[in-house]
């Protein structure tokens, strides 16, 4: 019942993403938003400030912030101190580079602060082939600042790639180590992602392995991004639906307002914090996030027994290899969405916009 209501909308999301920056000193090859060089555009401090105090007056719970690299935003902890002084939590994803013993020590005095540090393998030869070379070590120092100041527990946020699903037990036992909680999130073919995906997705029978191994440990934080596994049969913990428009939606570096986190494209842009009535009109009278809020059949996936589990999978997935929203997942257990994909054959898929630099920290070839 509860998933059916949230399907219609709520007067402000739950929880929103904000990407302060493009700016970012890594290059991961799956970057969602294709960042790296910094967007002149981007809102000003008194700009993000006006953002917070929206926020504030619709009662949303908390902000993930993320980029780009939020931290080497200049004025990133004055905003941090902003929010939490408004009373609106944050949640922030970063890469570990720049989380000194004293911004950990920093952070760890802040309340209502999450901190999420970045890696894509349990070891380094693994992590750095996606993030670059030096980013294991950069972030495992980031953790053990993080953890010497006493800031816990702090999360360990994974992209679940055919290369690092078989180091599961290893990510567990590394947050384990720290006292640290769990983050797996899903591989979207979004950004630079859309040029990597083929290669990076996990294969089918690494998906069955993965909801297992999920199943076995509910502890371990999803955000929902694996609800397309649902129709493997046990619902995994969370709504199991897809929020964009509904619930969540995203913010990006110069203010523009997609229906989600994973669509950075024109054709899923709502509207602009700039514009008149800023964000709270946009999220509450946007033509797109009103459509998104309607009824939906299951077209492709009508005739499937298990629609009701998985609700035709992940918008961003579809979109971004090329498949109607209407279709099924491009990952779908039942192998529907590998049907879909060779139907579409050479058509080539949407871009979002790019904002990649020359890689900076030197990636490690795989065979």
């Amino acid at each position: 019942m509860l998933v059916e209501d949230l399907k219609h909308g709520l007067d402000a999301p739950i929880c929103l993403t904000w990407e302060l920056t493009f700016a970012c000193n890594l290059a991961c090859i799956h970057c969602l938003s294709s960042s790296g060089r910094r967007d002149p555009r981007e809102l000003t401090t008194a700009e993000a400030m006006a953002v917070v105090d929206e926020l504030h007056d619709l009662q949303v719970f908390y902000v993930n912030i993320g980029g780009g690299e939020p931290t080497i935003r200049p004025d990133f902890y004055d905003l941090v101190d902003y929010a939490v002084g408004r009373g609106v939590g944050v949640k922030f994803s970063t890469n570990g580079t720049t989380i000194t013993p004293e911004r950990a020590r920093r952070l760890a005095g802040t309340d209502y602060v999450d901190v999420q540090v970045s890696i894509d393998g349990a070891m380094a030869a693994t992590n750095d082939a996606v993030r670059g070379e030096g980013s294991y070590v950069a972030a495992r120092r980031a953790m053990d600042n993080l953890a010497e100041a006493g800031f816990g527990p702090f999360k360990i946020s994974v992209v679940m790639t055919r290369h690092n699903i078989p180091e599961l037990d290893r990510f567990h036992e590394l947050a384990e180590g720290y006292g640290a909680q769990l983050r797996l999130t899903r591989l979207r073919p979004s950004g630079r992602g859309a040029d990597t995906w083929h290669q990076l997705h996990p294969t089918a029978d690494q998906q069955i392995e993965l909801f297992d191994w999920l199943v076995e440990r509910p502890g371990v934080l999803t955000g929902d991004s694996f609800f397309h596994l649902s129709a493997l049969g046990e619902s995994l913990p969370g709504l199991n639906l897809c929020g964009a428009g509904r619930v969540v939606c995203l913010i990006d570096p110069v203010g523009n307002v997609y229906a989600c986190p994973f669509v950075q494209h024109e054709e899923f842009l709502a509207g602009s914090v700039r514009d008149q009535g800023g964000f709270t009109s946009v999220w509450r009278e946007s033509e797109l996030f009103r459509s998104l809020r309607q009824p939906t059949s299951a077209g492709a996936c009508a005739s499937c027994g298990s629609y009701d589990a998985c609700q035709g999978g992940c918008m961003a997935a579809k979109f971004f290899v090329g498949l109607p929203l209407d279709g099924p997942d491009p990952e779908c257990v039942k192998g529907h969405g590998e049907l879909a994909l060779a139907a579409v054959g050479s058509v080539s898929p949407p871009r979002g916009p790019d904002h990649s630099t020359p890689v900076i920290l030197r990636r490690r070839a795989r065979d």
